[in-house]
């Protein structure tokens, strides 16, 4: 009896020892890539990506805080540019550097989560769907009010990136099939200011990082199909590209351990938590 309940106490405390193992976050160990690194690690470029490099950052640096990291945007063309020309030690971009750039720059690309992009408007805009057709009729100026769409008799607020961002080059090459952007579409310099002018504007037409829609914008089907972490990941919806972080040569000490710990299962773990599709 009492060797029976000696053993039972022993799983007991062997499954809550497990338990409380698993429990642990991944990053307790995957932060021991920062052992002995210090210095300052500046990141610039693509939007969509800052909502993981900041929480990236931010468990880095609570951690060691003889690590400093600071976070800018810009765009892709920003961030590949300015890695290039060592102002900054990771550019972000939401597209693959060119050949051309990477000879010049000597450039070293590291994708690390996809991720899509789709067009959204506002949540009280009844047009919740169109064909690769309408949108790209809607951006070349040739239809202009929603009720042409079977939405209200209104002018159709129209909204796109600047020519250096990632997020407009993937958007212009597959769902725009690279045709005409009205020049009198609203610019502006961000997911994050994409997303806020869209909600704050019943009849915005934009389009967004797919990791970046919440219940403040309503996406819009393409063809028929809603543009979505899911659909992304398995290739129903085709407007997607990588996000990369890019070194000038290969990376070394704490600039090197950012990287890695971008591809660590906590890494991963946050580009999903932050609405992309991790490569691991």
């Amino acid at each position: 009896m009492f060797a029976t309940l000696k053993k039972n106490i022993f799983l007991s405390l062997a499954c809550l020892l497990c338990f409380s193992l698993a429990a642990l976050p991944a990053y307790a160990n995957d932060l021991d890539l920062f052992k002995g690194q210090q210095g300052v690690i500046k990141i610039s470029g693509g939007t969509a990506h800052i909502p993981v490099m900041k929480e990236a950052a931010k468990q880095v640096m609570s951690a060691y805080p003889d690590i400093r990291i600071t976070i800018a945007g810009g765009g892709s063309g920003v961030g590949i540019k300015q890695v290039g020309e060592k102002m900054v030690q990771i550019g972000n971009a939401g597209r693959k550097a060119t050949d051309q750039e990477i000879e010049q720059y000597g450039l070293v690309l590291f994708k690390w989560a996809i991720d899509g992009v789709g067009a959204v408007v506002n949540p009280e805009n009844p047009v919740h769907a169109l064909t690769s057709t309408q949108l790209q009729d809607i951006y070349a100026g040739k239809i202009t009010n929603w009720k042409e769409l079977g939405g209200i008799d209104r002018a159709i607020n129209l909204y796109t990136r600047d020519e250096a961002s990632g997020t407009r080059e993937v958007f212009w090459k597959k769902a725009l099939n690279k045709g005409d952007i009205i020049a009198s579409a609203n610019v502006v310099v961000s997911n994050g200011a994409m997303k806020t002018a869209v909600a704050n504007d019943p009849y915005a037409l934009g389009y967004v990082s797919v990791g970046h829609i919440d219940a403040s914008v309503q996406p819009v089907s393409l063809d028929g199909v809603v543009p979505s972490n899911e659909t992304v990941k398995d290739g129903s919806y085709p407007v997607a590209r990588g996000l990369y972080s890019i070194t000038s040569g290969e990376p070394q000490g704490a600039v090197k351990a950012f990287i890695d710990f971008l591809f660590s299962p906590s890494g991963q773990q946050i580009a999903a938590a932050k609405g992309f599709i991790p490569v691991r």
